[in-house]
């Protein structure tokens, strides 16, 4: 079942904030959980709102509008229009991400995973916040399968004297079509399949009430001028060249129609929040409408897409969703094309599916019992077979065997889910890297490097600019085992508070020399950098914390990446505890230290406080610079306040810093240390602050379980089919196929299930199941 999310602006203003109710359900029943929460005063957003507007409106690209209106777009506004639609994201993101908002954020997240289908209602009469590009929040991008409509604060439900109709009847308005092309829309609504259009080229007033009176109207289209810049926003369409009208002017007709079934309006015209509002009032299930001034081709893209979509069985939020994404393809000569369509969604009523309209059900196929006579005469034997081969496969993996394969298929899983879900850059941290170029410019300018990547000069050069625009944290990934030379970077890495060092402890048993910690900088802001690679060399772990050697020249026990994020969490209230099993506690997420044993591993050692390590989802784990660009260029404050930023070696030449992960083992794959901080740093942040799952594996117990049912579900199904050897190869790829999908969502909800096990029992009851169905068979 799908959820349904209701975010209820009841009072407040954009000078005085507003107050916020976070309803969360599923679809058909009541809500489940509901929190209150607060938004701050933001003036500054609706004035951000404002001139993103201004600069939209500029480009005048063949507006449904009015023929006077379309004017010759040029670069400049092109790059104005996306500019300030930058800002205007960001400004929207940062007013979501306040101290009041956090609980009404935390419950989204804690109720929803990224894989639910989502209907997002946010329920507010103030016609700026629907205005607003709410599906940009950085919450609602997490979520594939979630669309967003708004909706008034009053509604009702219709009681509806519907006639299903064989085909879909439709509606369509053709209105004022000076300067537009509005043939293309009556083309698209011709082509539909089980459809039945009736078409009214630039109406009459008269002539369009008497259609609305005259049958059952499924859904009603306009294609026009239409706006709702007039008088207190109250939309109009524009149905000739000498004749416009209200929504209001036609409501006993629309009512009698909403009355009689009409399930969709949709207005493919400009600005028609205004036609929403009114319609909204006649209590219509379902509206779109575009929430601006819409190009002619943008209408008439969104409209191809949304039919081929909703025709085609989708469901209705998620159609219009695709549909809107789809006009990014445009977004080069028609900026924030994207942002145009919207829903207007009357609470009362659950959206249709194209064949709910007509009342038709496709047939279900009959499904061929399974004989109960086989079944009772062949259980026992497949029980015990399948018990035995998951006996054998659970002590060859006890032993570590199959250790090897696990790692290897966990890495696939780990790719494949980098392609079915982009969590995009995290936007607390900023990665400053150094490569073979500056270098070489460091260099060429005559410093001395010291046999480090970045001399005194250039890092009291770095640390002064990045204190300039108080960053949160600074984290020096950079080996400074020696004394500065220069009384000014002395006296800044002595004094700066939020910078955090490095250094590397010994570890005898693995014959590994430690490096010290800066000079400067005092033990209580410094980490260790060690990584826990597997035997195959790749890091899949994060080593949170651990006592260090007494040899060790390195004093810290906490890692590199842990006391960064700690030092991030102080700034939310967030102190550190332990747990009395030693488990890492931040606020309420409990970082659980991996256990010997536990998923694939059956060999490692689990000393000191080690997870999972569950990489970002994203191509880039945190904007990057370089150190010559950011020395070089002027800095936008807000890539650098209140983030982590992380200092380190990206150069593949002298000093390279690389290691293999999950993505990847090969060189040109591997990634630099600073970007495996980043992606430990994100992880640690985002569990806490965001209920990112943590990855985490079943107990043994369960996963002996789970191996069993897949060798005991082969064996069941391969008695079943009479006709063995030909399909024997089909069975066994389409169920390794399912388990590794099934395995790979669990993966993306945070749990590592067994997968080569699984196969393994899986293949091997096919095949002595098939030798046994085979003598039986002999014998008879």
């Amino acid at each position: 079942m799908g959820k349904l999310v209701v975010l209820k602006f009841s009072d407040g203003s954009f000078e005085e904030g507003f107050a916020v109710t976070l309803q969360i359900g599923t679809e058909g029943e009541l809500p489940s959980s509901e929190i209150a929460g607060k938004l701050p005063p933001a003036t500054e957003l609706l004035q951000k709102y404002r001139e993103w507007q201004s600069s939209y409106l500029k480009m005048g690209n063949r507006y449904r509008l009015s023929a006077d209106k379309v004017q010759v777009t040029n670069v400049s506004i092109v790059q104005d229009c996306d500019q300030t639609a930058y800002t205007l994201r960001s400004h929207l993101n940062s007013w979501l991400l306040a101290p009041e908002f956090r609980p009404v954020r935390e419950k989204w997240l804690e109720q929803l995973l990224p894989t639910d289908e989502v209907r997002v209602i946010l329920q507010t009469d103030n016609r700026d916040l629907q205005r607003l590009p709410w599906h940009l929040w950085d919450v609602m991008e997490r979520y594939r399968k979630a669309e967003i409509a708004i909706a008034p604060l009053r509604y009702e439900r219709i009681a509806s004297k519907k006639t299903f109709n064989h085909k879909v009847n439709i509606l369509a308005i053709i209105g004022n079509s000076q300067g537009i092309n509005t043939q293309r829309d009556k083309a698209l609504l011709e082509a539909l399949p089980a459809a039945e259009v009736s078409f009214l080229v630039e109406p009459q007033r008269k002539e369009l009430n008497d259609f609305l009176w005259q049958k059952n109207w499924d859904i009603l289209f306009f294609a026009g001028h239409s706006s709702s810049q007039g008088t207190n926003g109250v939309g109009r369409i524009f149905l000739n060249q000498t004749d416009s009208l209200s929504i209001s002017e036609l409501k006993y007709a629309l009512r009698k129609a909403v009355e009689r079934g009409l399930q969709l309006a949709i207005f493919n015209s400009c600005d028609g929040l205004g036609l929403a509002e009114q319609l909204a009032d006649l209590h219509i299930p379902q509206i779109i409408v575009m929430r601006e001034p819409v190009p002619d081709l943008v209408a008439q893209e969104f409209l191809k897409y949304f039919l081929e979509g909703f025709a085609a069985g989708e469901r209705f939020y998620l159609a219009v969703r695709e549909a809107r994404e789809q006009l990014q393809g445009l977004e080069d000569k028609f900026p924030c094309a994207t942002w145009l369509p919207v829903i207007c969604q009357n609470l009362a009523e659950v959206p249709s599916t194209w064949q709910d309209i007509t009342g038709t059900i496709a047939a279900k196929q009959a499904v061929k019992p399974i004989a109960v006579s086989s079944f009772v005469r062949n259980c026992t034997q497949v029980l015990l077979t399948s018990a035995v081969i998951t006996t054998v496969v659970v002590g060859v993996r006890f032993f570590g065997f199959l250790q090897r394969w696990e790692l290897q298929a966990f890495d696939g899983m780990m790719r494949s889910r980098s392609v079915v879900l982009d969590e995009g850059p995290d936007p607390r941290l900023l990665l400053v890297t150094i490569d073979d170029a500056d270098i070489a410019a460091q260099r060429r300018q005559g410093e001395s490097l010291k046999g480090t990547s970045v001399s005194d000069k250039y890092l009291n050069l770095l640390l002064e600019k990045l204190q300039q625009y108080q960053p949160q944290a600074i984290g020096l990934d950079i080996y400074r085992d020696f004394s500065a030379e220069s009384p000014d970077l002395i006296k800044r890495l002595q004094t700066t508070d939020n910078l955090i060092g490095v250094c590397k402890g010994s570890y005898a048993r693995g014959n590994t020399t430690g490096i010290e910690p800066p000079p400067e900088i005092p033990e209580p802001r410094l980490g260790f950098s060690d990584f826990v690679n597997d035997d195959d060399g790749v890091v899949r772990r994060h080593l949170l914390f651990m006592r260090q050697e007494a040899t060790s020249p390195c004093p810290t026990n906490y890692a590199f990446s842990t006391q960064l994020a700690l030092h991030y969490l102080h700034s939310l209230g967030i102190q550190p505890q332990f747990t009395p099993q030693g488990d890492l506690q931040l606020d309420r997420m409990i970082l659980q230290r991996l256990r010997s044993r536990r998923g694939g591993y059956q060999k490692i050692d689990t000393n000191g406080g080690q997870i999972l390590l569950n990489y970002r989802s994203s191509k880039q784990v945190a904007e990057q610079v370089t150190l010559t660009q950011l020395l070089s260029n002027s800095v936008n404050p807000n890539a650098i306040k209140n983030r982590i930023v992380l200092i380190g070696v990206a150069a593949k030449g002298d000093f390279p810093d690389y290691w293999a992960t999950s993505y990847g083992s090969e060189l040109d794959k591997q990634l630099p240390g600073v970007l495996l901080q980043a992606h430990m740093i994100s992880q640690i942040l985002s569990a806490v602050i965001d209920r990112r799952p943590l990855l985490r594996t079943w107990h043994p117990m369960a996963e002996v379980l789970w191996i069993w049912f897949w060798g005991l579900a082969a064996g069941l199904l391969t008695w079943q089919i009479r006709h063995l050897l030909p399909r024997l190869v089909v069975i066994v790829i389409v169920s390794s196929g399912v388990i590794y999908i099934i395995c790979l969502s669990f993966l993306i909800g945070g749990y590592w299930v067994p997968f080569v096990p699984s196969v393994l029992a899986l293949l091997a009851t096919v095949s002595v199941t098939s030798i046994q169905h085979s003598q039986l068979k002999s014998q008879n």
